[in-house]
Parts: structure tokens; C-alpha cells; sequence
């Protein structure tokens, strides 16, 4: 189920109602409300696929409880193993199975050697990738002490298939999300208020500028042969408007859904576009997977610990696995390490934590210093996403190399009838960010001296302008990975 649907439309309302008008003064049955609305939500894109939610939540749950119990160092390795080995081999099996067989029949065909090994025609569950680590973390956590492990299984259950964030994060830790399943709750006006805001500015994001972007970037990639070279960097520069607005504009829609049943869900994005340098840029990107590797990966891989050249090993680590994880496609790995290319220079010279603040905070206007350094990343971070998009790294070396070959036949853009209404959005869409950047989301309006005629009329015009493009519902960015 999509949120941009009808169908999500009619959902949310119905389990909103029955959560707090019929089981509010239950837990437990709110908690089971959870698990089987999250269920049906999953179920309605293949049902057949809940089966590996259930195994993940079976599997986790009891290692959960053998954990608790056994203080053997060796007994609870080997169950922290079968945890991991359960979960990346469904993990691995659906999303790289083909990937693996391709390029291994290819790497023996250099040396002569041919192997006529089919690949099978598997479907990649949606979000498998988001639910598995949130359950890994469960299980590295009770190993590791820091989590008393559940003997609540629907709690549980919840905690792994929690809808709003089931599919495209973000990515909770069992240390914050579950403990929330035991906690009676409340309806809260005003979170309920703030929810609902962040909703709407979520499907703004999606509806009005990702998937406006989307159309205009799927036609320049795939005709990139045929256009000239200012076309070219334009597709560049609304791709990255497209998955920003996709994939934020998800978490948007996810953490403020989860605000009207009274959980609060980590920060996924922070206006990661108005960063200074690349480090900056992914302590604000998908921050529930970097946080997630740094913690689970880089830390016990040795972190920064041991020397720079350690640190240098895991730092290339965190950045190859992170490009992998989206999808099983040399383009990714590539990409990641395109990103692990420019973090270098920040770690050998120790500014790699230089720019932690919000940028220009408290100010309307950047100086011209944060400027040059905020365009210089967002344009570092769109070339690297040539290689997220494109189908082939061939693809992507094509596309940049006509970039720059076409010059002399490039004209103003700007002054162009066709990409004038996207450009129009795209900049309207930054001055908003811009000015809420010190805010949880755009819109929120917190802390800030607005005027209710200011704040309700930005909210009826985007409601407006969200309700014109809203249509049949596009899948999701993020759904693929």
C-alpha cells in the first residue's frame, strides 16, 4: 500500500478511529491492532511475503530470550550468528542471488572458462532491507547488553512491522522504538497537529516535487544520447531534487503518521542539501543508516581507533557497503565510492566534524564563504548521483562524458518554456527548506515568530497544490532497496 493512495486514504482513518476511540485504554490490543494493520498494509502490495517478516520476527524473538538467559561468551556468539545468517541470507538471497551468480560467471569468462549458470527471476520483497536491520539491531543489542530482551511477542511483532516505517524507514533501533510498546499512550493534540504538518509537507515533497522531477529526469536518462549538454546537467540537478523529495518526503510521511498513534520516530533527513562539506552531508542524509552502520559496523570494525590507516580501511568499508546495500548493481558500489573518495580529504586533515551547527543559524542570508562551500557539495553530491541513477556504470560514463562535450550546443534554460514551471518549484521548494532549516521539517513553524495568516495560508496552498497533482500513486524511490 502506497502512501500517496485512495487506498491509504481510507486506511489510516479506520485504524486511527478503532487505536484511540475503541482499544485507547489497552495496550495490548492496540499493539495487536499494530501488527495486524501492518500486516494488511504489507500484504496488500504481496501478501505471500509476509512470511519473511513472520520468520525475521520468530527467529529474533526467541534468540532474544535464549540471550537473556545464557551467560556463556560462546553460546551467545552462536546465537547472535544464527540471528545474522538468517537475516542477511533472506537478505542476500533475494536482493544479490543473481548479482553474484552474473559476476561470477563473468569473472571466469576472462580466464577462458565459460559457465552457463541461469539466473532465477526473483522478486525483491519491499523494504527488506529497512526491516531487517531494524530487527538485527534488536538482537546486537541484547547481545551486547544494552536491551533487556521482550518476552512480549505481539510488543514485538509491532516493533518489527510497524507500518508507517515498514518499508522505507526509517531505520528504528530496538532501543528506542520498542520501548515505546509498553508505555500507555495518550492522544496528544498537538503532536497529533505537528503529525498531520509534517504529513502534509512529506506529500509535498513527494507528489508536487519528486515525482515532477520525475518525469523530466526518467526522459533526459533515457534519451541522454539526444540532448544537449545544459539538458544533461539539468537531469543531474532534478535527480537530485527526485530522490531527496521521494525519500525524505517518505520519512516525512512516516514519522508524523507515527506521531498520530503517539511514537515518535528518529530524524531521517536534516536539509541535507545546505551542508558544507561531505561529512556534513551524511551526518543529515538518511541519518538512520549511517548511524546505523556507524554503530553496528565502524565502531566494531575498530572505528578511528588504531591509526589513520585503520580509520581510512573503515571509513572506505562504511561508504562500499552503504552503496551496496542500495541495490545489487555496480553503479551503487561505485557510487559509494565516489563518496568515500570525497570524506578522504576531510579525515586526513581532521575536519571531517568541522561543520556540526545548522548552517547561517539565525540568520536569513549565508555569508558568501557558506555559500561557495554549500553550492561546491551539492554539486560533488550530484555528480555522484549520475551513477545512483543511471541503469549501467556505462550509463553513467556516457551521460557525464556528453555533459561536457555538448557545450556549444547548450542555451538558457532558465528562459525555457519547458522546464521553466519545474525550475519554478524546485526553487520555491528550496526557499521553503531555507527557511525552516532550523526545524524538525520545513513547516513546523517552531520557535519562529509567524503570524496564524502566514502559517495557515502556506498550509492551504500546498494542501492545494499537493491535492492538484495528486493521482494514481507512483511507487516510491526507496521500495527497491
Amino acid at each position: 500500500m502506497l502512501f500517496n493512495s485512495i487506498d491509504f486514504a481510507i486506511f489510516l482513518p479506520i485504524v486511527f478511529f478503532v487505536y484511540w476511540f475503541i482499544l485507547n485504554k489497552n495496550i495490548k490490543l492496540q499493539n495487536f491492532l499494530i501488527v495486524l494493520a501492518s500486516y494488511i498494509f504489507y500484504g496488500c502490495w504481496n501478501w505471500k511475503f509476509l512470511s519473511l517478516i513472520m520468520i525475521s520476527t520468530i527467529v529474533d524473538f526467541s534468540i532474544g530470550l535464549k540471550l537473556g538467559k545464557i551467560y556463556c561468551r560462546k553460546k551467545r556468539k552462536i546465537l547472535l550468528l544464527i540471528s545474522i545468517l538468517v537475516n542477511l541470507g533472506f537478505l542476500g538471497f533475494f536482493k544479490y542471488y543473481n548479482f553474484f551468480i552474473e559476476n561470477f560467471a563473468s569473472a571466469f569468462s576472462l580466464f577462458g572458462t565459460k559457465y552457463n549458470i541461469q539466473s532465477l527471476n526473483i522478486i525483491l520483497p519491499v523494504g527488506i532491507s529497512f526491516y531487517t536491520f531494524q530487527t538485527l539491531s534488536y538482537t546486537i543489542d541484547v547481545y551486547n547488553r544494552k536491551l533487556n530482551p521482550t518476552k512480549d511477542f505481539i510488543a514485538f511483532s509491532a516493533f518489527v512491522c510497524f507500518f508507517p516505517q515498514l518499508v522505507a524507514g526509517p531505520i528504528e533501533r530496538a532501543t528506542n522504538l520498542l520501548p515505546q510498546f509498553f508505555k500507555q499512550r495518550e492522544f496528544n493534540h498537538h503532536k497529533a497537529v505537528d503529525g498531520m504538518r509534517q504529513i502534509l509537507w512529506g506529500f509535498v515533497k513527494k507528489i508536487v516535487i519528486a515525482d515532477n522531477c520525475a518525469e523530466y529526469v526518467n526522459y533526459i536518462f533515457k534519451n541522454y544520447e539526444n540532448c544537449s549538454s545544459n539538458v544533461l546537467f539539468l537531469g543531474a540537478f532534478l535527480f537530485a531534487f527526485q530522490i531527496y523529495g521521494d525519500f525524505s518526503g517518505y520519512s516525512d510521511i512516516a514519522i508524523g503518521t507515527s506521531r498520530l498513534f503517539g511514537f515518535s520516530l528518529m530524524q531521517n533527513f536534516a536539509f541535507p542539501y545546505f551542508s558544507r562539506d561531505i561529512a556534513e552531508f551524511w551526518r543529515r542524509w538518511h541519518i538512520s543508516l549511517s548511524t546505523w552502520f556507524r554503530d553496528y559496523l565502524y565502531i566494531p570494525l575498530g572505528g578511528s581507533r588504531g591509526g589513520l590507516l585503520k580509520s581510512l580501511r573503515n571509513t572506505f568499508i562504511i561508504f562500499l557497503v552503504s552503496g551496496f546495500w542500495h541495490g545489487a548493481n555496480w553503479t551503487f558500489i561505485v557510487w559509494g565510492g565516489i563518496n568515500a573518495l570525497y570524506f578522504l580529504p576531510l579525515l586526513l586533515i581532521s575536519k571531517n566534524r568541522s561543520n556540526i551547527e545548522v548552517i547561517a543559524k539565525g540568520k536569513k542570508i549565508p555569508s558568501l564563504k557558506e555559500i561557495v562551500m554549500m553550492t561546491s557539495t551539492f554539486l560533488l553530491t550530484t555528480f555522484a548521483w549520475i551513477f545512483f541513477r543511471a541503469e549501467s556504470v556505462k550509463h553513467a560514463l556516457s551521460y557525464i562524458k556528453n555533459m561536457f562535450l555538448r557545450l556549444k550546443d547548450s542555451s538558457n534554460l532558465l528562459f525555457d518554456k519547458e522546464y521553466l514551471g519545474i525550475l519554478s518549484f524546485v526553487f520555491v521548494f528550496i526557499i521553503i527548506e531555507w527557511f525552516g532549516r532550523e526545524n524538525d521539517y520545513a513547516i513546523q513553524f517552531k520557535g519562529e515568530n509567524n503570524s496564524f495568516f502566514v502559517r495557515w495560508s502556506t498550509y492551504l496552498v500546498l494542501t492545494f497544490v499537493t491535492a492538484f497533482y495528486f493521482g494514481q500513486g507512483s511507487t516510491f524511490i526507496y521500495f527497491q532497496f
